[in-house]
């Protein structure tokens, strides 16, 4: 496979709004199979680095991910900012490559891989979503015997059980939301995360279809309000400017104390 090959393996994932190119290290590299350059424009693959198409397809997917985020945003954002809304573009990406045949997943046609996956989703996920629903239920069951008694349930939580009060508050929301526990202990406490109704089940649906929890949380997660990309800019010239004035007010002060000491 070669570098155009590539090129135009990704924009059939998807378009891109500015252009870009691949390029073949043909070097090695200890630190990264690849990155990607935003002042040129540059998808860099280490080719040493792999055995396999697969191999360099991830690498170049991952990178490509960074350019469409990079190019696509509205305002300045760094180029190697792995947030959420990066790793749910990129396992979007991915599973667009999975469906089309482009790239193929070390985990699948591996025994091993696919036995321990099976025993990690059938036992060990649901036990733990079903023990934390069943935890939910006893503690709403001590909030209302503290509530009888007139005692406090946070200092029963503190004190008696030993457990951090807003991990109390996740598992009793989980219990009362009714949530499925297919989904795992730590996807549920993101479930309880979300207010809409609604939402909240899209969510539990996407995870139960196999949606990874950063693209449930970059669909249904908590939304900042939209800014202006003027104003923004705008508020990023004024930090600016308020950091050069405290830099340079420090700098008349060391000038100053080091003035003193020459005299």
């Amino acid at each position: 496979m070669n570098r155009d090959q590539v090129k135009k393996q990704l924009l059939g994932l998807r378009k891109s709004v500015e252009e870009f190119e691949v390029i073949f290290s043909g070097k090695k590299s200890r630190k990264v199979d690849g990155l990607y350059k935003p002042a040129s424009r540059e998808i860099i693959l280490h080719t040493g680095n792999f055995k396999t198409d697969d191999e360099l397809v991830y690498t170049a997917i991952h990178e490509y991910a960074h350019h469409l985020q990079f190019t696509g945003s509205a305002v300045p954002i760094s180029a190697k900012a792995h947030t959420t809304a990066f790793w749910s573009l990129f396992h979007e990406l991915l599973f667009e490559a999975e469906r089309t045949g482009l790239y193929r997943s070390p985990f699948d046609g591996i025994p091993a891989f696919t036995e321990l996956t099976r025993e990690i989703r059938e036992k060990f996920l649901p036990t733990s979503g079903s023990l934390m629903k069943e935890l939910g239920r006893l503690l709403v069951q001590a909030h209302e015997l503290c509530e009888r008694h007139g005692t406090s349930f946070g200092d029963y939580v503190d004190r008696v059980l030993g457990l951090p009060r807003t991990s109390a508050q996740v598992i009793m929301k989980a219990h009362r939301q009714d949530l499925d526990p297919r989904v795992g202990f730590e996807n549920m406490r993101q479930l309880t995360a979300i207010r809409d109704d609604g939402d909240r089940a899209k969510a539990q649906a996407a995870l139960l279809a196999g949606r990874t929890p950063d693209m449930v949380k970059a669909a249904y997660g908590a939304r900042p309000k939209p800014k202006d990309p003027r104003a923004e800019l705008e508020e990023e010239r004024s930090r600016i400017r308020r950091t050069i004035r405290r830099l340079q007010e420090r700098l008349k002060e060391i000038d100053r104390r080091l003035g003193g000491e020459e005299g």
